[in-house]
Order: structure tokens, then sequence, then C-alpha cells
């Protein structure tokens, strides 16, 4: 993958499911909020006038899809990177790879699927084609694929088999498809200087196996390029069962950078919302966007409502550096008031390897325990999702070492937070007083701190301390100044108290608390421990 190298800048659009047989036409996105309870915007235009006063009330209307926030919920997802990379040990590949290289003799998807569900992730995502064009089931619109193989006599399909496990184990399926394609770049179709035209998805040929049976056509304005795209698009989400993500990536491979492709990204979008309407678009598509690194770091005060920019055929970018450590605050709304145009709805996935490389390198070793559980603190304990990558091997199984890693990072994550302390102890909001309090019963220790905002009401919270009842007063044990999805805290040492409470000292609007955990960690720390 390599995003870092991504020419990058996540991508947002509205777009809208369009009637079955007929023509996709992403309308633009409305900038108030909808009359008769309509569901409230994810995105609110940036008009010239705007004083930061405004743009943060602004700000505090913006509200997540459904989508969004069911993906936010998930916490914790995984990817797969597999393919000709993993035999011809490259991290990005060539797109002129004899397909016979591809060789997973050993190849078992329910090994992978058993080991993400004891890992205790929820979706996971395959690259089905990374940036070279070789694509990991027998599509109809190249021969760089698993059917050019002798890999099973040609009938190899790790897509399908890597669907059907997942669900078999209770997990969501993602895919991965590069918009970057080496090998259609080197066949002249990527970057060919085609223009946009109404194209017909499916584009069937004399032989195609759909032919006679009438399947639900789209028309669509692309490239032969774009076409491509859209074509492998609909294969994919109207052949392997419900698909719930969609990630596309922003790097461009080895492609010479004058070459780049101007990419269809309304008319990609489009589809996806009328094949695969519960799916979400990530992390160059509207519904989630890159956190700005790969090391599966958020920052301390991750927001997921962020000002952002056109930039072309219906994507968006940051409006503010990708990697600016500050993307919400009232001081970069301020920042970004010159050229943003919107404030989105746009929460930060953060992605990283459990492997120094994205493929699988028989020389690389996984990263320790101690290091996964410090970026799990530093993404889902910050209002993000994380994306673990674990790359199959050469011979088609997650390796023994990153198997047990895996486990053991779950396990971790369990010892360090317990079971809740004020589970059960109805919690006391007093929305005028900014607080919520909580009676433990009796005098606990608690070292960790969970809280969320219930986000279906926005991300508001600007600051507000957590307190322990000690003795006759009320004592600050910790300060945040964003919470959003999830947030958890960690204290310097255990604090002893029966009555806690989270007091907001400031807002943009009325903070709805949702979750205020109190946690007493199992687990001692050992320097010298390297799990």
């Amino acid at each position: 993958m390599t995003v870092s190298r991504r020419l990058f800048m996540a991508a947002a659009v509205t777009t809208a499911v369009a009637a079955s047989s007929t023509s996709l036409t992403p309308p633009t996105a409305t900038a108030a909020t909808r009359p008769g309870g309509a569901e409230p915007p994810y995105r609110i235009r940036v008009d010239p006038g705007d004083t930061p006063a405004t743009l943060v009330d602004k700000a505090s209307q913006v509200r997540p899809t459904a989508r969004q926030i069911a993906w936010q919920k998930l916490e914790q997802t995984a990817f797969l990177h597999f393919g000709v990379n993993t035999f011809t040990g490259l991290e990005w590949g060539t797109g002129d790879e004899d397909p016979d290289v591809f060789q997973p003799h050993e190849l078992d998807t329910d090994q992978w699927a058993r080991a993400l569900r004891d890992g205790g992730f929820r979706l996971a995502i395959l690259t089905v084609k990374h940036h070279d064009g070789f694509v990991l089931y027998p599509s109809r619109y190249t021969g760089h694929s698993v059917a050019g193989s002798s890999w099973r006599d040609g009938k190899g399909d790790v897509l399908r088999a890597f669907a059907d496990s997942l669900r078999r184990y209770g997990i969501k399926v993602g895919v991965y498809i590069s918009p970057a394609d080496e090998n259609q770049y080197l066949d002249g179709v990527y970057a060919n200087g085609s223009k946009r035209a109404a194209r017909t998805i499916p584009t069937l040929g004399p032989d195609d196996d759909r032919a006679g049976r009438e399947p639900r056509t789209f028309t669509l304005d692309a490239t032969d390029y774009g076409a491509h795209m859209l074509n492998q698009l609909y294969e994919v989400l109207t052949e392997y069962g419900p698909v719930d993500e969609v990630w596309f990536d922003g790097a461009q491979g080895r492609i010479p950078p004058d070459k780049v492709e101007t990419y269809d990204w309304d008319s990609w979008y489009a589809l996806i919302r009328a094949l695969a309407p519960a799916a979400t678009m990530a992390v160059r598509g509207p519904d989630v966007r890159w956190v700005g690194n790969e090391g599966g770091l958020a920052r301390e005060n991750e927001w997921s409502v962020v000002p952002v920019k056109d930039s072309g055929n219906g994507s968006v970018d940051y409006a503010l550096a990708y990697d600016a450590p500050d993307q919400g605050s009232r001081e970069a709304l301020a920042e970004a008031r010159t050229v943003a145009q919107y404030l989105q709805w746009w929460p930060a996935e953060c992605d990283v390897s459990i492997r120094p490389g994205w493929f699988h390198h028989d020389d690389e070793q996984p990263k320790t325990v101690d290091e996964l559980t410090d970026i799990w603190f530093r993404s889902v304990g910050r209002n993000s999702v994380l994306l673990l990558n674990i790359p199959p091997d050469r011979r088609g199984l997650l390796p023994d070492a990153d198997v047990a890693r895996l486990r053991a990072f779950r396990e971790r994550i369990r010892r360090e937070l317990p079971a809740d302390l004020a589970a059960g102890r109805g919690p006391r909001h007093d929305r005028a007083a900014g607080t919520v309090t909580v009676d433990l019963g009796r005098a606990r220790e608690v070292d960790r701190i969970r809280l969320a905002e219930d986000i279906r009401h926005g991300q508001q919270l600007e600051h507000a301390v957590v307190e322990a009842r000690v003795g006759d007063a009320w004592r600050t044990v910790t300060e945040v100044d964003t919470v959003g999805a999830s947030r958890v805290l960690t204290l310097a040492a255990p604090v002893t108290a029966r009555r806690w409470r989270v007091r907001v000292t400031r807002s943009r609007r009325t903070v709805r608390i949702a979750r205020f955990g109190l946690y007493r960690s199992q687990v001692t720390p050992d320097p010298r421990r390297d799990e």
C-alpha cells in the first residue's frame, strides 16, 4: 500500500442511489439542515462571509450518517495485503508480472477468519487489486488475475473464498480496489487521454455469461479506465454477496507522475451507493478519511468534523494539510476559513501493518503486544478506528507468529479494560450543570477511564475534567479536550474513590455523554517483557 506517497488527500461527495437500469447522476450536497424532520447534514457549506464563530456553530450542526455511526462502532478492523507481491518480495509491483507466480498452494481463508475472529476483528478488507493491477478473482476485464495462473488450474478465486469464510465466522467483508493500475497503464487503458463519456455498466462482451440474464445496468460518465474500474466494481459488488466497506487508496504505484489518470470518483461512488448502499467508502471516499500517517496513530485531539475543499469529479480533500496536527478545533476551523468549502463529518481511520511491510516478507517479524497496545490506545482511544494489516504468506496462510500475536493482543486489551466498575450503576446526568456522576457503591481503585459522546448529536465536547470525590472534596484526576465516539484515558497511578464525575467545562452545543466507564487495569508493567 504505502499510502504515505499517495498523491493523496482523501475524497468525499454526497451521492444518490439511482433507480435500476437508468443513468446515475450524483447531485450536489445540500448545504443546510433539511426541513420536515429529514436527516441532518453530514456536510455543511462554508460561505465567504463566515466568521470563526459562525464556523464553530456550523460544525456543531454536522451529524454523521447511520453508515458512519455503524463504522465507528467497529473500532478495530483488519487489512490483508495479498497478491503477486507476496511472491515477488516487492511492496509495489510492476504490472507486467507473470500471473503464474501466484501459487498459494495451502490457501485457507477459514484460517484467516478464525484468527481475525479470535483477534477481535469484526470487519476485514482484502486487497482485491493492488497498484500492480493483479486481481484476486477471475475478472472478465483483465487477464492479469488468478485466472492467468496455473494455481487451481486457473479456476482459483481468492475473493470468493475470503468472502465466504468471513461470513461463516461472523465478520463483515471489505474490499480494497486500487484506483492506480500499472497493468492497465502498460496496456494503454490507464491515462490514455480518453474523454469522459456516457458508458453502459456492465459492459458486456460477446461471450459474457451475463448477456442473457438482463443484468441491472447503469449509464455513467467515465474515461476508458474509469469504465474499466466501474466494470470491476460491478463484478465485485454483484457476485460476492454483501460488501460492507470499499477502500480506495491514493497512491500511484510506479506510474509516472505526469501520467496520472483523473479518476471518475463521482461515477464510482454512485455505482457503489446503488449496489452496496450500506457499504462504507474509505479512505479516499465520502465516509472515512485517512488519519495522515501509516503508524496507526491518531492526533491527541481528533475531530470527526473537519474542513474540506473540492478536488474535482465529486471528490474533496482536506482543507488543511493532511498531516496537520490539528484538523477540527476552533483554531483549525478559523485557519481553514479562506480555503475550506465545506465542514464535513469525516472520521479518521488509522492504518498500520503488524509487520514492517504491507505484504508478507519472511525476514520480518510482527510487532510486540506492547507496541500494538500502544497503537490501540492512540487510535481507538482517540476517536478513530484502527485498521491493522496482517499479511498472508506465500502458503496462503497467516503466519503462526502473527496469529498468536493477535490472540495475545486481544487478551491484553481485555486486561487493560476489564469489567467496567460503573456498569449497572445508573449514572446521573445533569445536562444543565454539564455533569455525569457515578456512584460505585464503595471506594474502588480506578486507573482507566473510557468516555464516549452520543455522536448522533454530533461531536460537541471541547474540554472536560474527570473528578473523584476524595474525602469531602472533588479532586480532578485528569482532563480531556475531545471525546467523540471513543476516548480512553490512562491515569499515571490508580485513584481510589466511590463517587466519580465528568464535568464539561467547554462545548459547542449540549454534550450528551453516552459512556462513562471506569476500570482497574489488570496489567502489571514490566519493561523487560517482550510479548
